[in-house]
């Protein structure tokens, strides 16, 4: 293996054609003989770039719509050949293989076309097979064959050749070769995932992830933890989607809490009015509906002022210079929107620190998809909980709610699932009021959600804790009567949860005798 080699010959084979001509002209300027199949070798024809057909290397048609091209001894053995091995080059010889330095190749947009929602059919014709066979052969053999699988990697590639004097290190192949494994990792990846779900498989006995880079961070949850930002090929509206107008550099925690975000404040329409969810450690603080963005951003931040210092804010409707104004009236991490009206941008642009992105739309809350999680020696995955309520909801007691309080449980039972639990909501007036989290027992998250309302009534004035007549929510049943009688003595008047305890009977007749209006959902949203 020698450290430099010269580059001398290279194969071009790409589906995304960006930087191509530019790339292939420097190369040919230095010498470098260019080798190309269908397309390519018809763009590089066109910018008047002289090509070699790869049929004219390996003697042999391209056939069968292009399926069957590079799949051939003289392709795989230019690419293989362990150039100091007498045997290898005696065999070069012999069978007229000539050597391939550099091998570019960029694969079927394979994620692409599933993410347009192709058929079946177009799907698997986007599979590539000849490319990656081209490039596990080129990265295996780094001691001699650089191997570029991404157009961003076009300069790097001009830059040695330029400081090498036209030839590539050994540390750089390995470089290339590591991305190259990465890249087919990532294809094959794609295709067994779509391949299952278009199967029905919800257990493969294999599963693949794969993500492409977005940022590192300067840390993970804690400074002493490495982290990075991957995404994941998905369309879906989100973080990985957004774009970020302005603030310092996203770290791990604001990612995760800002996803937490975004993904509460998804379940409000915007078609249905204006909608906000505050965020601190990936729990809501605040989430609240109103007649207008200014509106829904106060209602949300008078649920618990304290907690929404340095927290995130998630609106459902693009941010307005009103309510921009009101945001920054407090510390902030970040604010993300579907949109930022100019005047709100120019708002936010003297808090230098403050983060925010647009992400274009809204998430779909009941689209499929999956979600995973490590262990040790492993990882979980699961559906996204993206489940509605049906028919399994029920009035259990004899009193039924109003109409205001339905809308109120249904508001209530929202926010849960996006609590950690044991969760506990109170809410009134399309607002939370008390948001307990997290507890071990589900009696200490009702009374902290309670006390939180009472810390809250005093700060704004008020003559009684907001619970009083509210509606709340349990994201779990209430193994006893303890849990439902708190949040009675908190004042609400209606309760929604999902039942299915052995004491569901005491649980119902306490709600009775407290006079309270109960409903069963059928579901429940256990969310660690």
């Amino acid at each position: 293996m020698a450290d430099l080699v010269a580059l001398k010959r290279a194969l071009i084979s790409v589906s995304d054609k960006s930087g191509l001509v530019p790339f292939a002209a420097a190369l040919a300027a230095r010498g470098v003989e260019l080798v190309s199949t269908g397309g390519t070798a018809q763009a590089l024809r066109e910018a008047g770039l002289a090509v070699r057909d790869v049929s004219e290397l390996t003697g042999f048609p391209e056939m069968m719509d292009g399926r069957v091209k590079t799949l051939h001894p003289k392709v795989h053995g230019g690419l293989l050949a362990l150039r100091d091995n007498a045997e290898h080059a005696a065999a070069m010889i012999e069978h007229d293989i000539a050597a391939i330095d550099l091998l570019v190749v960029n694969l079927y947009p394979f994620e692409a076309t599933v993410a347009k929602g192709a058929d079946y059919d177009t799907c698997i014709e986007n599979i590539d097979i000849g490319g990656p066979a081209m490039i596990r052969a080129g990265a295996k053999n780094h001691a001699f064959t650089t191997v570029v699988t991404d157009t961003e990697d076009y300069d790097a590639v001009l830059a040695e050749l330029e400081a090498q004097g036209g030839a590539i290190s050994y540390g750089f192949r390995q470089g290339m070769a590591a991305k190259a494994y990465a890249r087919t990792g990532a294809y094959d990846a794609a295709v067994s995932s779509w391949m299952a779900a278009a199967l029905g498989e919800a257990t493969p006995r294999r599963r693949a992830f794969a993500g492409t880079l977005a940022q590192g961070l300067r840390y993970g949850e804690n400074p002493h933890q490495a982290a990075a930002f991957y995404r994941d090929g998905s369309t879906r509206p989100g973080l990985a989607t957004a774009v970020q107008l302005q603030g310092k550099e996203l770290s791990y925690n604001n990612i995760n809490d800002t996803d937490a975000a975004f993904e509460l404040v998804s379940e409000f329409l915007p078609a249905d009015g204006p909608a906000c969810a505050i965020i601190k450690h990936a729990n809501p603080c605040g989430v609240a509906r109103g007649a207008s963005v200014l509106e829904a951003y106060r209602k949300a931040y008078d649920c618990d002022r304290t907690s929404a210092f340095g927290g995130i804010v998630a609106l459902n409707r693009a941010l307005d210079r009103e309510t921009a104004e009101e945001i920054c009236e407090i510390f902030t991490e970040v604010v993300i929107a579907p949109e930022a009206d100019p005047d709100a941008v120019a708002v936010f642009a003297a808090k230098k620190n403050l983060r925010l992105l647009t992400t274009g739309a809204m998430a779909d809350p009941a689209a499929p998809g999956l979600a995973f999680r490590q262990v040790s020696g492993g990882f979980l995955v699961q559906d996204r909980d993206a489940a509605l309520i049906g028919a399994e909801l029920q009035v259990v007691t004899k009193r039924a709610p109003t109409e205001a309080e339905m809308a109120d449980l249904m508001f209530a039972w929202t926010v849960a699932k996006h609590v950690k639990s044991n969760a506990i909501v109170y809410a009134k007036g399309g607002a939370t009021v008390g948001i307990g989290a997290g507890q071990m027992s589900r009696v200490d998250s009702a009374r902290i959600a309670a006390r939180k309302a009472g810390d809250m009534a005093e700060t704004l004035g008020l003559a009684e804790a907001p619970t009083k007549g509210s509606a709340a929510a349990s994201d779990a049943f209430f193994p006893f009567p303890d849990g439902l009688l708190t949040l009675a003595e908190a004042g609400a008047t209606v309760v929604i949860q999902p039942g299915g305890s052995m004491r569901d009977d005491e649980v119902i007749a306490a709600a009775d005798e407290a006079g309270l209006a109960m409903l069963f959902t059928g579901m429940r949203h256990f969310r660690h």
